[in-house]
Order: structure tokens, then sequence, then C-alpha cells
């Protein structure tokens, strides 16, 4: 791989795709060059060149060399277009260039983009650009930025709305870029033109392609031009024309399978007959199952930020209205108090070209505002207004009710709500999924969607895969804080008396402080220590320091101090008496990479290779270029030695420069101190090495191999001197759900996740949900088996179990029986052997039980035991310490 290529892309840490098209314009650059065009021939010459590498180029489309990167939305095109400015600055050294955004919208983006220590600067962790940024010059600040452009030194983005340049040149006339500035005794455009270095980016070009304002940039003639769209055609009435200089293509689908954008799914009712239904009645429909959906993926979204301690993301629907006039019923439809009670009347918004003055400029604001938590909006009623730029991560369902004839209209449409929230995919299925309600037109939504590599290949069935009944966020206290309130009300509980009522709640609010004080200390090694005096003096000193002076006296008649002591005293003999000690144990493999080579010394022997004399060396070039037979090569003798062999080694695929930088040079260095042994000077080994490159870096991977390991995965652990706290457990169920007797047996098996269950004796939560009938009726063992002490489902990163780099491991059951605690796993029985994730799973649980043993034996405590069990043998006769004489893993 090109070095400046590799040097980017680990930079800028590009997705594959990026780095594809990275590689893909080194290439041509090497093979065409980046000279302006003087002739016609000559830009024929270098598309043959082109074609020749990339057969998909037909033709540039252009008056200049031109190739358009089409990657699907979502993937990161403003940050490509970061990596190609870095590249041909750090490679070639072009320093300026010419960005053109589609519409205002991205204008502003891109300058936002552009421009340092913003949220998304593209350039962040490119050095040589940390102490002197690109110079942005824009549409509007051109004229006074004149004193910039002598300075040689500066890298100059220049970034234009071509929307603002067609509607300048209606008529015939002539843009104000191409008007005389006095500043620098020239038109703009002419500068431009004359810079030898001009290369030009085209964002979302498929918006322009055809208009007045690009074919006035044609006589800017750069020495290159970079298309990027998601949407590599124009359509001319009915007519899909595609772009004929595609040089590479990452499509949706691809995008999809890779995780880096939302699962796009089309919704319908099962054995659904759009003939039923009037078309009044079926839009009706749509827009109430639209609804369905998105308040479970509202719930989902809640849950899921509450469990990993992320923001909160409020999801919105986007309906696709036909007309404005189509757009305005809607509005009246979704006010109606008829409809869903009017909960959503003030929550919906439209947005179409009638939009005028001071309407249009509150709608804009509302839709820039959407991703804020805090906005009121919920429902987006648009008429084909919402185009490219508007780059919202907060939208998951779509309702188109105009026709979708138009592949773009539907590919654009969805992706507008293919951005992840927080990134990256979470494997929570409502998080990563954008979804289309699409009843009557299910097959040709996923036919107009699909490429023949098939875009969208999934679909879900309302009051199957999404539930026909919203649900509700369900947040349960364990049984140890609910008896401690109810503790410290006493009788006082159902008082009416305001003045009782008051001094319970300030007392409710000293144990809570309490059990705050109690999270946050250290060096205490299990509960029992909780009851050591001068223990319970530190929480109760801790207690007073958090009220302002006087609060606590207006609380009590008596003595404050013994009121504060009396309550810490509760506190902690609950906690002692009712709750499990769980060491805070941090764990987590050391590294990724659990592969590499062993450092070696270089074996030179039989290595002679002479220097190649011209005669020689052009008879070899022969065979890749017959025009240069007679032409003397020049070798730029600036290049360090090292870099003809560490960019042949960098190739080959088992090879990572940054893991083994190290180790590469080592071995180079001893090559190079061996040519230097027997050959004259340095321009011998320099000629011995450019021409030998890949024979050499084959012989020096060859021995790499023969020094290949692959260790076995180390942990770094934290054993702290606390313990866990039991956190607040928060899920959703059914919004109608009551909470059932844990005995019995659910019948709808499928529906089990929307329920919540209760009246255990064992438990240390009052609630549990269950995500399949054996959890259910392992809880029953656990409540049945009279051994077991106390047990629970703890809540998402309780624990903190790291089996990789990023992702921790939540075990679905914690018990403790009279002599042991245990880490349960229920798991399908055809992945208890061999799955790669439940092994790895495993092996990070069986880990942390050893740490958490050797520390609890310290201490007094008990040995852990991780239990990973086949769903079908979970049955209610077994007992715990039979499952454990059958499934423990150590």
């Amino acid at each position: 791989m090109n070095r400046f290529v590799n040097q980017v892309s680990n930079r800028l840490s590009l997705r594959y795709p990026q780095r594809d098209s990275l590689e893909i314009l080194a290439e041509v650059v090497e093979s065409i060059g980046l000279e302006k065009i003087k002739s016609p021939d000559e830009l024929q010459q270098k598309l043959d060149t082109v074609k020749t590498l990339f057969p998909s180029v037909e033709d540039f489309e252009r008056e200049f060399p031109s190739i358009c990167f089409a990657l699907a939305t979502g993937v990161g095109k403003t940050r490509l277009m970061g990596a190609f400015i870095s590249y041909l600055y750090l490679a070639k050294g072009i320093k300026n260039f010419f960005v053109l955004a589609p519409n205002l919208t991205i204008y502003e983006k891109l300058i936002q983009d552009f421009t340092p220590n913003t949220k998304k600067y593209v350039f962040t962790g490119i050095s040589q650009f940390a102490s002197q940024p690109p110079f942005v010059i824009t549409g509007d600040n051109y004229e006074q930025s004149a004193m910039f452009l002598l300075n040689e030194d500066l890298v100059k983005i220049n970034i234009f709305n071509i929307s603002k340049i067609n509607s300048e040149v209606r008529g015939g006339k002539s843009p104000r870029i191409k008007r005389l500035s006095e500043y620098i005794g020239e038109s703009y455009f002419e500068y431009l033109s004359s810079l030898p270095d001009l290369v030009l980016l085209m964002d979302e070009s498929h918006r322009y392609r055809a208009s007045a304002g690009v074919k006035v940039l044609n006589e800017l003639n750069p020495v290159l031009g970079l298309e990027l769209t998601a949407t590599p055609q124009v359509e001319k009435g009915q007519r899909t024309i595609p772009f004929n200089n595609v040089i590479y293509s990452y499509p949706l689908y691809k995008a999809m399978e890779d995780g880096y954008v939302k699962e796009p799914t089309v919704a319908t009712r099962e054995n659904f007959d759009v003939s039923n239904y009037l078309e009044d009645e079926l839009e009706r429909l749509k827009l109430e199952d639209g609804i369905l959906v998105h308040e479970e993926t509202k719930v989902e979204l809640e849950v899921y930020a509450k469990e990993y301690n992320q923001l909160v993301v409020k999801p919105f629907i986007l309906i696709v209205a036909q007309d404005t006039d189509h757009a305005e019923r809607l509005m009246s439809v979704i006010k109606g108090d008829d409809f869903y009670d009017g909960r959503y009347k003030d929550k919906v918004i439209t947005v179409h070209s009638k939009q005028s003055g001071e309407e249009k400029d509150e709608t804009i604001q509302e839709l820039l505002a959407l991703e804020n938590p805090s906005s009121n909006t919920e429902i987006v009623i648009h008429v084909n207004k919402l185009k490219e730029g508007w780059d919202v991560t907060n939208l998951y369902t779509i309702i188109p009710l105009r026709a979708a004839n138009s592949k773009t209209l539907v590919e654009q449409s969805i992706g507008r709500g293919l951005r992840l929230p927080y990134g990256k995919r979470t494997k929570v299925k409502a998080v990563d999924r954008l979804t289309i309600i699409a009843h009557d037109r299910f097959q040709e939504i996923v036919d107009e969607a699909n490429n023949p590599e098939s875009i969208i290949k999934k679909g879900v069935v309302i009051g199957r895969d999404v539930a026909s009944r919203p649900k509700k966020v369900v947040s349960v206290e364990s049984n140890v804080k609910q008896s401690i309130m109810q503790k410290i009300a006493g009788d006082d509980i159902n008082s009416k008396d305001e003045a009782v009522k008051k001094r319970v709640e300030v007392k409710q609010n000293i144990a809570e402080t309490a059990l705050r004080t109690i999270q946050r200390m250290t060096n205490i090694s299990s509960n029992s220590e909780l009851n050591k005096a001068e223990i319970k003096e530190r929480i109760v000193q801790e207690v007073k320091a958090s009220y302002p002076v006087g609060q606590l006296e207006l609380a009590f008649d008596d003595d404050k101090t013994d009121a504060i002591e009396e309550i810490v005293e509760t506190v902690t003999e609950y906690i002692v008496e009712k709750t499990m000690d769980i060491p805070k144990i941090i764990l987590q493999p050391k590294d990724e990479i659990t592969w590499g080579f062993q450092d070696f010394d270089l074996n030179v022997s039989g290595i002679n290779l002479l220097p190649v004399t011209q005669e020689i060396m052009l008879q070899e070039l022969r065979t890749r270029n017959r025009d240069v037979l007679h032409l003397k090569v020049e070798i730029d003798s600036n290049d360090p030695l090292e870099d003809y062999i560490i960019s042949r080694l960098m190739d080959f695929d088992d090879i990572s420069y940054e893991d083994h930088a190290d180790l590469l040079y080592k071995l180079v260095r001893q090559l190079i101190d061996h040519l230097r042994s027997y050959l004259k000077d340095d321009e011998d080994v320099r000629n011995v090495l450019m021409y030998n490159q890949q024979l050499l870096a084959s012989k020096i991977h060859a021995q790499m191999l023969e020094h290949y390991q692959e260790a076995k995965v180390e942990y770094d652990v934290v054993v702290r001197s606390d313990f866990e706290v039991l956190r607040t457990n928060t899920f959703s169920v059914d919004i109608h759900e009551e909470v059932r007797d844990y005995h019995v047996p659910v019948e709808d098996r499928s529906a089990i996740r929307g329920m919540s269950f209760g009246g255990f004796k064992r438990c240390m939560y009052p609630i549990q949900k269950f995500d399949a009938e054996n959890e259910r009726r392992f809880a029953v063992i656990c409540e049945q088996d009279s051994t077991v002490e106390k047990w629970f489902k703890p809540a998402l990163n309780q624990l903190k179990i790291y089996y990789n780099q990023k992702q921790t491991y939540n075990p679905d059951f914690i018990v403790e029986t009279k002599s042991k605690k245990y880490l349960v796993e229920l798991k399908a029985a055809n992945k208890v052997e061999g799955d790669e994730e439940v092994e790895a799973k495993a092996a990070a649980a069986i880990e942390w039980c050893k740490h958490a043993t050797n520390h609890e034996l310290q201490h007094g405590g008990k040995e852990w035991v991780y239990l990973l069990i086949p769903h079908n043998d979970v049955k209610e006769n077994m007992t715990i310490a039979g499952l454990e004489a059958r499934y423990s893993r150590k």
C-alpha cells in the first residue's frame, strides 16, 4: 500500500470503503499525473489510461479528468473528502482545492466540518495541519481573503454553493465570482483558473450535474475532479441516466452488511390485502401503525440510554406526502382529537415549498432542533423537500404516502434516516433499525429500493416483529432500597399531615444520601465492614456535610445528629443483611491483537544482489512500458533507504505497520548493513533496493512467518477495594401488562419479552423481566432450592467484564447459595460449544470468577463459579448444585 495512503487512513481512522477509495485515487494520480489539460487528445489519453485500470469509467463527462466515488449515505463522504485533500497535499504537494456544495444546507455544513475545533472537523489526526490548518475561503468571504492568497505555504480550501452560482448565471449573466476584484487585480475566477494545482471536489454531484453553474466551472480547468454522491445517476422525466465515470461504488446493501448504517426494514401487516381498504382507510391505518412502531422505538431507545449511560435519543416519524394539499390534510388528521386522543396535535410540523417568510423560518428552526431531546416535534410531514445534507440521526420511522416509482426518491428518503445516533451498531434491534411503513407497497418499495445485489433484504410484520400494543418503561429499585425507605418512614408513611410528610421526605433524602455515600466509599472489602463504628461515623459526617447549615434543624425537633446516626444505622444494617457481596472487579483483554511476530535477526546469507546498469535496467522495464526503452531513470536520492522495502512489506495483509514498525525497521536496516558490507557506496545500495524491492520484501516476509506467534488472551484486572452496589433495573414491558406470578408458565412464549414477573422471596428485586421461558424456569429453581439465599438478574453493565476491547459481557443471573456464588449463563444448546462469541464471554467470566474468589477468600467470603447451561436442560426439578456438577466451567 502507498505509504501516504496508509498514513492518512490510520490517522483519520478511515472505514474500509473510504480506505479503498483513497487507494484508488492514489493509483489514478500515479497513472495520469496532475497537470492541466491542454487539448482534447490529452484528455482522451488520460481517459484511456484510467479505463485500462478501471473499466467502469467510460467517460470523464467533463472537460477535465473527473471520477466519481459512489458511497452510500451515512458511510462518511465528508471525511473521505478530508482524506482526499490530506493525501493530495502530503503525497503530491497540492495546496489549492475547490469544494462545491449543492445547496445552502450542505454549504454551511462543509464550512463547519473544515473549520478547526468543531465537532466533526475532518482533519483531526493529520499532524501537518495541527499547527497550520488549511485556510477556508467561502463564497461569502473570498473577496476579503486576498491577503492570504499570496501565502504559498498555506493549503487553501474554497467552499462554494452551486445553487447560488446557478441563480447568478440565469439569463446568461456572469456570476459574481467572475467580476473584477480590486484586491487581486483580476476576478477571483481568473485567479483560480490560473492555479496549476487546483483540484475540484463535488459533493452530492448528482444534484447539479447539468446545471449552468457547473458549465461555468468547466472553465476553471482543474487538474482533477472528484465527485462524491450516494446516487450516481440523474433523472430526466421517466428516464434514469447513470454516471459514466463511477470508479468506485459502495452501495447501501454493503453499508448495511458492514454495520455502518441502520438496518432499513419494510413493515406491513401479516396476510395484508389492500383490496379490503378504501384509500382513506388505508392511509389512516398506515399512520396509526407508524405511531405504534414509533412509540415502541421511543421506549427501547430510552431503555438503552439508561442501561448504557448514554444520551437519550428522541426519535421522530417522517411522512412523505403527495403534494402540499395532501400534507395539510394529513396535518389536520394528526391534529384531530380522534387520532390517538389528540396526543400528537402539538408534535407535528409540515415542510413544503409553499411555506415562506416567518412560517418557513420557524419550520427550519424546528427541523434543526429535531435531534435535541427537548424538541417537542415527533412527526414531520414533507413534500419532497428534505434533500441531502439534512444529517439527522434520530429518524426511525418513514411513512411514504406518495408513489414510490423513482428509485432515487426511495433511496434518498431512506437515506435521511440511515445515520446511526451512537455512530455504530448497538446490537439492539430497535436502536439499529429504520422502519418504512408500506402496507400497500411492501413488495414495490423493496423492489424499487433494491439494486441487483439487494439493498433491503428484511421485512418486519406489525403485530409480530413490532408489538401491536405500545410499551412502557419500568424502573425497579432493589428490595434493599425499598425496605430501607419503608423502615425510615415507619408508621408515618401514609400520613396526611403536611409537616409529617415533610419530615418523612427529609429522612428518606438522608437515607438516599447515605446510600450514595456508601456507593462512593473505597477501602471497604465487603458489606460486613459497614458494621464498624468508624465506617458509620464517616458516613454520618459525609451526610451532614451534604446539607446546608440550618436545613436539617427545620426537619427535626430533637438532636439532628442522633436522627442522622439512626438513619445511617438502618441503612448499613439492611445493606449488610440483605445484599450480596459482589467484588468490584474490572476485567478487560490487554489487547485485541492476539498474534504477531517474535523478535529475531535477519538471515542475510544468500543475498548477493548487484547494482543494475542502465542498459539492463531498461531491458527489465520494457515489459511494463515499451515507450521507455531508452529512458534514463533518475533515482530520487532524498528518500530514506528503508522506505523502498518498508513500503512493500506494508502490502502484506498480515503485517500491521503500527504494530510491527520496530521489527520492520530493524530487519530492513540489517539488510541495508549487509548490502553496504559488499557494495561500494549508498548509490549502489539504493540501486539494489529500488530494483529488487519485491524480491527483498518477500525474503524478509518469509522469515517473519517463521517467527509468527499467536498469544493467549491476557487480561488487565483491577480489583477495587470496594463492592458492587445494586443498580436500578430499567426495562420495557407492554403498556397494559400487569406483574405476573413467576410460578405460572407462559403459553405465548414469543410475548415473554413484553412481560414482567413478581412474587419472589429470594430475589433481590421485587420484579424481574425474562427474555425466554427457560429464564423463568431458572428463577423457579432459585426460589425452590433451599440452599439458595439470594439471586437476581443483573442490570446491564452491573459488572465490568469485557470480553473484547469494547464490549462487556452481562451474565443472565447472579446466584448466592449457602456455600458459593455463581455467574450463570443460559444459552441455546447449539451454541454452548464452538461458538466464538460464547467462548470469548465464557473465558472472560471464568477469569472474573477466579479473581473474585481470590478476593473473597481473603476476606472471609465465598468461591465464585461460572455456569454455562444449555437452554433445554433448565428444568424445575434441578438444583443449583446439580447444574454445577454438569455445567461449571473452570
